[in-house]
């Protein structure tokens, strides 16, 4: 999800006068779009399948993150501990 500043920055005001071509642009695209207002952004418009796989995909790398770290730190059981916590033989 590349974001194209050549075509995903719109003003605030073209969003207010049309709002559908805006949000159907983002669908077409899977890019979020940049709204800016006095040429600063102040807003990112976004399709919902796309948020929801990108807040997926965040969740999945602060898993493994976590995972990674208790490693590291020895937050971890053995393999026969795990079986039998979870009742598989």
């Amino acid at each position: 999800m590349q974001v194209k500043f050549s075509e995903d920055v719109v003003p605030l005001s073209d969003l207010k006068i049309n709002p559908g071509k805006v949000v159907s642009r983002t669908q077409s695209t899977h890019r979020p779009i940049l709204l800016t207002s006095r040429g600063r952004g102040v807003a990112v418009v976004q399709g919902l399948e796309e948020f929801e796989k990108t807040a997926e995909e965040l969740r999945f790398v602060k898993a493994v993150a976590q995972g990674l770290m208790d490693v590291r730190e020895g937050n971890t059981v053995s393999l026969a501990d795990a079986k039998k916590t979870l009742g598989i033989n």
